[in-house]
């Protein structure tokens, strides 16, 4: 199976003198929220000065992904010792009892070697799934709810977001080889390439109705109706727009 390459406009990151206020208004914050009315106010702020000339507009959810990131940082940082103390290391014990109980594993089976493994993670930002290059670091909530620091493959630290581990990690999903396709069934889980005006991203997807249709030497030429969860929006779509999860797949190479 070949990796489908996911595709996010990259940002530029933040001048110093925005980094620098960004700083102290996480001081002079104390537990603010960082809603979307203070982001925008100062991500107009920031487009409109002097020293982003010749730069790209900062978008408002930038603005909020990295204050929000930054107190997380500040507050983890500031917890570490206690958790660390008292919770097991997420990426060890946690992540390894969790995969071994999805693989079902039977009894007196080795787990898999889970390094070999490679993950995406849902953004926050934009709810969309990108595939995951490292987890840089990794932390337990008050709530016992582990989360892990991701690193986006194709960006820099700038776009790092600390993700829950059993919401919004899974193992990546891959796309279908052209002979495939007659193994897909309608009501399906799929990841779907959305190419809109301003962003292009990979979001979840049903598959609602597949239309077949005779392959030809550009390969599979077969249409699929699929339903985007986020918006209940349809789209007719070709397979090379599709991917699908493990779990499917394991079942796909049964059939």
């Amino acid at each position: 199976m070949e990796l489908r390459p996911r595709h996010r406009q990259p940002f530029s990151g933040f001048t110093e003198a925005e980094i620098e206020k960004m700083e102290n208004e996480l001081k002079q914050s104390g537990e603010h929220d960082f809603d979307q009315h203070f982001c925008k106010k100062l991500a107009g702020a920031f487009s409109h000065s002097k020293g982003r000339a010749g730069k790209p507009i900062v978008k408002w959810t930038e603005v909020q992904t990295w204050l929000q990131n930054r107190q997380k940082s500040c507050l983890s940082k500031y917890n570490s010792a206690e958790a660390n103390r008292k919770l097991p290391d997420v990426t060890e014990q946690c992540s390894l009892e969790e995969e071994k109980q999805r693989f079902h594993m039977p009894e007196g089976k080795k787990i898999p070697d889970l390094s070999d493994l490679q993950f995406e993670a849902r953004s926050s930002v934009d709810g969309a799934w990108y595939d995951v290059d490292t987890f840089t670091s990794h932390r337990f909530l008050e709530s016992g709810e582990p989360e892990v620091l991701v690193r986006y493959v194709g960006f820099g630290p700038e776009e790092d977001e600390w993700i829950n581990v059993r919401k919004s990690v899974r193992e990546r999903s891959v796309a279908l080889e052209n002979k495939e396709c007659i193994k897909v069934r309608v009501g399906d889980s799929a990841l779907c390439f959305q190419e809109g005006k301003d962003n292009a991203r990979y979001v979840e997807a049903r598959i609602l109705e597949i239309q077949k249709k005779f392959h030809d030497i550009r390969g599979c030429r077969c249409l699929f109706v699929i339903q985007y969860d986020h918006d209940n929006t349809q789209e007719i779509v070709n397979l090379r727009r599709l991917c699908f999860r493990p779990s499917i797949l394991r079942r796909l190479s049964q059939i």
